[in-house]
């Protein structure tokens, strides 16, 4: 059977897609299984051993949906559900085509504060567009594969990875309260993020040099999950970093600002490994939270509380090596 897996970004939607990849792969014998995504987000499932092939959306949208019309493919599991995805599905006019639900009203209803019902985990509503194929999660949690990489920095003995970035600046904590989190604990820290988050990141190392690594805008994604997988612990803000760390199995403190793990987008791991979060970092009581199910570039209500009020000790007294 030859399937179609579409989801065309980002990285963390991306990182939870793989227990239907492997699922697929594994209860369906003889699968061939490709995956259409963006150029950019192809390096991400390069070396996912399930995959046969991946198609990469460049400028020529035509092109794109004409090569896959070629494949004669069996079955489209549409895991984007978006206009664009959408329109691919109809290029495409496979019979056997299958959506994830999105929970947009759900999601919407929370952020009026019209209702507290958790949205059901993502994965979960990615695994039932693919039971029509008789096909179950495996509880197993993600994959994440990369090649072998060999870091060119050298990384303290014992570190916590803390992923200071996220798209949107309400799902990152103000750089004072990240100065604040890092005062309380006496352990060595290794900042992880993009170029845009270099200059949070070298205001805090200015301040803890002697047990600060920034390494935000200087390493490749695949070189952030290698330092994720040699740290003791992670801290992390609602990013792709998260996905990947519960994806390498790595214990780990979430912050969350504007968005909420009801949502449905919090940390997966394997069930038989009995690993949790450690500890889920809110401000709890906000009417004005959530905000958005995504995020904004500055607070809507000018407050920023959500991450101000932050509780810093006791994010520290959740870090196991952080004293």
């Amino acid at each position: 059977m030859k399937i179609l897996i579409v989801r065309f970004s980002s990285i963390g939607d991306i990182v939870l897609c793989s227990p239907v990849i492997r699922c697929l792969s594994q209860q369906i014998p003889g699968a061939e299984l490709h995956f259409a995504t963006k150029n950019k987000m192809a390096l991400l499932l390069e070396n996912n051993p399930y995959l046969h092939q991946i198609h990469g959306l460049g400028e020529n949208w035509t092109d794109f949906a004409t090569t896959l019309k070629n494949e004669n493919f069996d079955a489209v599991i549409d895991l984007h559900n978006n206009l664009r995805s959408r329109r691919l599905c109809a290029a495409l006019g496979v019979k056997k085509t299958y959506r994830f639900h999105k929970a947009n009203l759900q999601k919407w209803l929370w952020v009026r504060g019209w209702t507290r019902k958790p949205v059901e985990y993502i994965v979960h509503r990615y695994m039932r567009a693919v039971s029509h194929l008789g096909v179950q999660y495996d509880h197993a949690g993600l994959d994440f594969f990369y090649p072998e990489t060999e870091l060119k920095q050298i990384l303290p003995q014992k570190f916590t990875a803390y992923a200071v970035g996220g798209t949107w600046s309400t799902k990152r904590m103000p750089v004072e309260k990240i100065k604040e989190l890092i005062n309380q604990t006496a352990g060595h820290w290794v900042l992880l993020g993009d170029a845009m988050d270099a200059k949070t990141a070298e205001s805090v190392q200015a301040e803890f040099s002697d047990r600060v690594l920034n390494m935000c805008g200087k390493l490749s994604l695949f070189e952030s999950a290698e330092v994720l997988k040699k740290s003791q612990f992670v801290v992390t803000h609602d990013t792709g970093l998260m996905h990947i760390a519960a994806a390498l199995r790595k214990p780990m403190t979430c912050i969350w600002g504007n968005t909420v793990p009801e949502f449905g987008m919090g940390p997966l791991y394997p069930e038989n490994l009995g690993i949790q979060a450690a500890f889920s970092a809110e401000v709890h009581g906000l009417k004005c939270r959530p905000c958005s199910k995504i995020g904004f570039d500055v607070c809507p209500r000018n407050h920023f509380r959500c991450m101000c009020e932050q509780n810093t000790q006791n994010i520290a007294a959740s870090i196991p090596n952080a004293e």
